[in-house]
């Protein structure tokens, strides 16, 4: 039985969360991230998500 997708809210996410979205959807991984969830998305889609995330982190700390 497939597992029921739970709805996201996007207003409501915690800062690292939304910087996640963000970038997904920034690289057009949005749509199939919200249909089919986090899994639907190859290594290299969520490798490239989490580079971005930590570079935007270290522009963040760096104040850039």
């Amino acid at each position: 039985m497939p597992r029921k997708a739970k709805k996201i809210d996007l207003q409501n996410l915690e800062p690292e969360e939304k910087l996640k979205y963000e970038i997904a959807e920034e690289l057009g991984l949005l749509d199939r991230v919200l249909k089919d969830g986090w899994k639907s998305l190859s290594a290299k889609e969520t490798g490239r998500i989490g580079g971005l995330m930590t570079k935007r982190r270290r522009e963040e700390k760096m104040g850039i």
